[in-house]
């Protein structure tokens, strides 16, 4: 399960998204991403006295459901079902992008082909699945620490290559935080998306041997690994490179390696790239098909969806997770510029109204545990309940801020599209709908 955390969290967002992190905030982009990464393994660690407390397959959704209602609980499922269908979407398109330019052929027939064969894995067995990611989640973890063993030696001056120690590109070109602080501030909620996927873990908790064991160690140790990637990583580049640098908006990786003198940079990270992005698509069809199938089972979606072929998998969840993704290859064909514009803008904000609800789901469960059933706490949140106050009201002050910052407005506006379809929905099957027995108030006996 280390492995799926990490596969579904680093991805191209840390090996290129970060050159603009890096150019709004300066070398303080570190400070930037160690915010962002407290604020998720907060997050992470209240999910986590939930499901120890609470072993559920649906996680956050199970538990939003018990807590906030059956409202809450029907739309945080298939807000974060359309999420990762979109994501599988973004992810088909990125990969065949990169193919393109090894391969002679149209991106939307490579976008194609690349959803087919990662649904097939998908299909076989989740083990497959966790084989995969596992390889995926390597080759990423290697190309990492060697970034950072190759770049912290040139930093310090003791590669060969080095002129000197270039520690001093933390400070000299207009100071550590150049655009001020309130730059570094807004660079938070670009790079609180980085981090989306570790929540993937507390779902195949429940496919697992030892749900409670399992997430308890993931809680505990692959946040701060994955923090450590990021921030260690980050630092690096500003170390070996100016924060102003051109080349860090292409690939701060790449820029960094080309720098440190390693043979063939480009090609060796355009390689971990799309590892990274396959990485996400296989963590996203498979998110997106467990939580359709924990929507079946609170009468959410059809019953259909509910079964599972003999090797244990859901494959009608899993196929319908990928119509999204056929959908924009072939909108990819008639309108390449719009489609995947208009579907990401769609799911802009929806990783951080996650947060607040797995948050504020743990405010209301914590109390309840704590007063009737305290021996199930055998995983707690940190001085609850006023870290985790502190946590969702940094949480809610992050998805404002995307209200005053006109590059976040549009993704935000999207988002709120989105919620307000899935209410509508939620009307339309309570009224029309049979009503699931668990629409019924938050009951912590034990299942």
């Amino acid at each position: 399960m280390t492995m799926i955390a990490i596969g579904g969290s680093v991805g191209a967002g840390l090996f290129i998204g970060s050159g603009a992190v890096i150019a709004a905030a300066g070398p303080a982009a570190v400070v930037s991403y160690a915010v962002a990464g407290a604020l998720v393994l907060l997050t992470l660690r209240a999910l986590g006295e939930m499901v120890v407390a609470r072993p559920a397959a649906g996680s956050f959704s199970d538990y939003a459901r018990m807590a906030l209602g059956p409202r809450v609980g029907f739309s945080i499922g298939w807000l974060y079902w359309w999420l990762y269908a979109v994501l599988v979407a973004a992810e088909a398109v990125a990969g065949a992008a990169i193919l393109s330019r090894w391969v002679e052929a149209p991106a939307w027939l490579l976008s194609l082909l690349l959803l087919v064969v990662m649904t097939g894995a998908n299909l076989i067995s989740v083990k497959v699945f966790g084989e995969t990611e596992s390889v995926f989640s390597l080759i990423k973890i290697a190309t990492i620490v060697a970034f950072l063993i190759l770049g912290g030696l040139y930093a310090a001056g003791m590669w060969p290559s080095a002129d000197g120690a270039s520690v001093a590109n933390l400070w000299v070109h207009g100071g550590f935080a150049p655009n001020g602080w309130v730059a570094v501030f807004a660079a938070v909620v670009v790079v609180l998306f980085s981090f989306g996927g570790v929540e993937i873990v507390t779902i195949a908790a429940g496919e697992s041997d030892e749900p409670e064991q399992g997430v308890a160690r993931a809680t505990t140790n692959v946040l701060w690994r994955i923090a450590l990637f990021y921030i260690a990583s980050i630092l690096v580049v500003v170390m070996v490179l100016p924060w102003n640098d051109a080349e860090l908006g292409k690939s701060p990786f790449v820029a960094v390696m080309e720098t440190v003198g390693v043979p063939a940079a480009p090609l060796v990270m355009e390689v971990v790239v799309f590892v990274a992005v396959l990485s996400v698509l296989n963590a996203a069809l498979y998110t997106s098909s467990r939580m359709l199938h924990v929507l079946t089972r609170q009468g959410d979606a059809p019953r259909a969806l509910s079964s599972v072929n003999r090797r244990g998998v859901p494959a009608r969840a899993i196929l319908l997770g990928t119509v999204v993704g056929y959908v924009s290859a072939i909108g990819n064909y008639l309108w390449p510029e719009t489609v995947l514009g208009f579907l990401i803008a769609s799911i802009g904000a929806i990783l951080l109204v996650l947060f607040i609800t797995i948050v504020a789901s743990q405010l209301v469960m914590g109390r309840r545990l704590r007063a009737d059933e305290p021996e199930r706490l055998t995983f707690r949140m940190w001085a609850f309940p006023y870290l985790s106050w502190a946590t969702l009201v940094a949480l809610v002050a992050v998805l404002a801020a995307m209200a005053f910052l006109p590059e976040h407005r549009g993704p935000l506006l999207g988002s709120i599209a989105s919620v307000a379809v899935v209410l509508v929905a939620y009307e339309l099957r309570s009224r029309l709908g049979a009503t699931p027995v668990s629409d019924r108030p938050l009951d912590l006996g034990r299942r």
